[in-house]
């Protein structure tokens, strides 16, 4: 890779989902200098880019606040996080959704950092930051019955 500063990587939540261990196998080849063959992960030979520096990863399709904590986990602070209907869809408009998102994130990396365990607290550690944020209260209410299912087409 030469000259990419960001890829689209699958998300594993939202639209656009693909499975878990093959995106966060993508997600280490475009970040780390040397990777290892590891067929389970969708990296099919070994990589060492050496000295090029990384790429960071964009999640993107379908993303709103309540999957803040699942894409904190999984891309955590390296990453590009793309909420184009799930900042423009606050009925309160692009501003608060903006600001909706960003509590989001704040409260998941805080969480993060003090140890707690974001895939089995985050919906908690969402409502929580609802009681201060007037924004994402609203988001919250918006998305909450948001799914997409169906089935994973970038499997191994």
């Amino acid at each position: 890779m030469s000259g990419g500063d960001h890829i689209h990587s699958g998300t594993v939540v939202g639209k656009l989902e693909g499975e878990r261990e093959i995106t966060l196998g993508f997600v280490d080849l475009l970040r780390d200098d040397f990777i290892e063959k590891d067929r389970s992960r969708g990296i099919y030979f070994t990589q060492d880019w050496v000295s090029l520096p990384g790429v960071l990863p964009v999640a993107s399709g379908g993303i709103h606040v309540w999957h803040m904590p699942a894409l904190t986990e999984i891309f955590g602070d390296d990453s590009v996080l793309q909420f184009g209907g799930g900042t423009l869809g606050h009925p309160w408009g692009n501003a608060p959704g903006a600001v909706a998102n960003r509590v989001a994130l704040e409260a998941c990396v805080q969480a993060r950092n003090e140890g707690r365990d974001l895939a089995r607290e985050g919906n908690e550690i969402i409502r929580e930051a609802c009681k201060w944020s007037l924004e994402l209260a609203a988001a919250c209410e918006v998305w909450k019955e948001i799914k997409f299912e169906f089935e994973a087409m970038d499997t191994l």
